[in-house]
C-alpha cells in the first residue's frame, strides 16, 4: 500500500477527531422593531467569542489562538460574565452602528440576560436588549456590525405586519436601507434564489460538520454513484419534507431532541459500515427516515434567518437545493481524494473504509451522549 492514501486518511481522521469538540462560530442576531418614537433590538451574540477576540476567519473556535482563553469564559456562571460584558461593552458598542438618516446613534443598553454554563460544546448566546429613542422626522434607519465580531443577522419588520424581513450582513457590511413605516425593497426572484441557494450550501460547507459526517458515512459503504445518489436523493427528499412542515409550524421537536438524535444518526450509518460490506435495499429507506431528523435541524437555521413572505416557496426551495449541492461536494471531494484512486484495491476497505467509519462512529455516539447530557 502506498504512503499517499494513509496520509490522506490520516488527514481525514484528524479533521473529523477535531469535529468532536467543534464550537461552531455563529452569527449575531438583531431582532429590531420601532413603536412610536422607540426602537428596540434584540442582540443574541456569542459575546464569550466576541471578548476573546476570536476572529471570524475561523470556522471553529478551536481554530483561533485564543480558544483558551473563550474557553475559560465559557466556564464562567452567568453574574461572573455578565460583568465581564459590561467592562468590554464600550469596545463593543463601537463596532454596533445604529444609524437613522445617516446619523449615529450611540447604542444602550436597556438589559442583558446570560444563560447558565449548560453545554459547553455548544456556544452560550447572551440576549442584549438595546433601545432608544427614534429621532424626530428620521426616515431611514440601517444596522452595522463590526467585521472584527463575525457576521450578524438583522430581522426587520415587514411593512404588512408579517413575518421579519432577514438579511445576513458580512465582513462589516451595512443593512440595506430601511424606510420607516415601508419595510425594505423587496427583492427579486432570482436574488432571493441566489441568497438561499448559496446559504443551503455554507450550511453544509463549511459549517455543517454532523451532516458532512453523515454523508462520508453513506460514501464510505458504496463509491458507486448510482446507490450514492439514490442515497442523497432519499436523504434531501426527506429533509425537505420536515423542512417546510416545520417552517409552516405543522410540525416541531426540540432541538434537545433532535440534536441527539441526528448525532445518534451519524452513529448507527457508519456502525452499519461496520458490520456489513453490502449495501442493503432497505438503506434507502433509513436514510429517508434520517433525512426526516436533519430536516428538523436545518429547520432551525431557517427560523432564524427568516423566509421572504412574498417568495417562500421559492427561498424554501433553493435553500434545500444549495444542501443537496453541498451534499454532493462533499461525496465528490471524497471520491477525488480515496475513491477515484483506491476504490478497487483489495485494501480499500480494510485500510480505509473501516478506520474511518469507526472514527464517525465513535463521534456520533460521543456527540450523541453529550447531547444527551447537556
Amino acid at each position: 500500500m502506498s504512503r499517499l492514501p494513509i496520509l490522506l486518511m490520516a488527514l481525514l481522521l484528524l479533521v473529523v477527531a477535531n469535529g468532536a469538540r467543534a464550537h461552531e462560530i455563529r452569527p449575531a442576531i438583531a431582532t429590531v422593531s420601532f413603536s412610536a418614537e422607540r426602537y428596540d433590538i434584540e442582540l443574541s451574540a456569542n459575546m464569550e467569542a466576541v471578548i476573546a477576540g476570536v476572529s471570524p476567519q475561523h470556522k471553529d473556535t478551536d481554530e483561533s489562538p485564543n480558544a483558551q482563553t473563550y474557553n475559560q469564559l465559557r466556564d464562567l456562571p452567568p453574574a461572573v460574565l455578565e460583568g465581564k460584558i459590561r467592562e468590554f461593552l464600550p469596545r463593543y458598542f463601537e463596532g454596533i452602528e445604529i444609524r437613522f438618516d445617516e446619523a449615529r446613534l450611540p447604542p444602550a443598553l436597556c438589559s442583558i440576560t446570560v444563560p447558565e454554563v449548560g453545554d459547553t460544546a455548544r456556544a452560550r448566546l447572551t440576549l442584549l436588549h438595546l433601545c432608544g429613542a427614534v429621532p424626530a422626522g428620521a426616515r431611514v434607519f440601517r444596522w452595522g456590525y463590526a467585521a472584527d465580531f463575525g457576521e450578524s443577522i438583522v430581522r426587520l419588520p415587514a411593512a404588512s405586519g408579517g413575518d421579519p424581513v432577514a438579511l445576513w450582513l458580512k465582513n462589516g457590511a451595512r443593512s440595506e436601507p430601511y424606510i420607516l413605516g415601508v419595510g425594505l425593497q423587496q427583492k427579486t426572484r432570482l436574488e432571493v434564489a441566489a441568497q438561499y441557494t448559496v446559504l443551503g450550501f455554507t450550511h453544509i460547507l463549511p459549517k455543517g460538520l454532523d451532516h458532512i459526517l453523515f454523508v462520508l458515512g453513506l460514501f464510505l459503504l458504496s463509491t458507486r454513484w448510482k446507490p450514492l445518489l439514490v442515497q442523497v436523493t432519499a436523504f434531501t427528499l426527506a429533509h425537505t419534507l420536515t423542512l417546510g412542515l416545520s417552517i409552516y409550524g405543522i410540525v416541531s421537536l426540540s432541538p434537545a431532541i433532535v440534536e441527539p438524535l441526528i448525532a445518534a444518526s451519524i452513529a448507527y450509518v457508519a456502525i452499519e459500515n461496520l458490520v456489513t460490506s453490502e449495501l442493503k435495499p432497505w438503506r434507502a429507506f433509513v436514510v429517508f427516515g434520517f433525512g426526516l431528523l436533519h430536516g428538523l435541524g436545518f429547520a432551525g437555521v431557517l427560523h432564524e434567518i427568516g423566509l421572504p413572505r412574498s417568495e417562500f416557496l421559492t427561498a424554501l426551495l433553493t435553500f434545500n437545493l444549495g444542501v443537496e449541492l453541498g451534499q454532493l461536494t462533499v461525496i465528490t471531494l471524497a471520491w477525488l481524494l480515496i475513491g477515484l484512486w483506491w476504490k478497487t484495491k483489495s485494501w480499500y476497505r480494510a485500510r480505509l473504509v473501516l478506520p474511518l467509519s469507526a472514527l464517525i462512529a465513535a463521534t456520533g455516539v460521543y456527540w450523541t451522549i453529550e447531547r444527551i447530557a447537556g
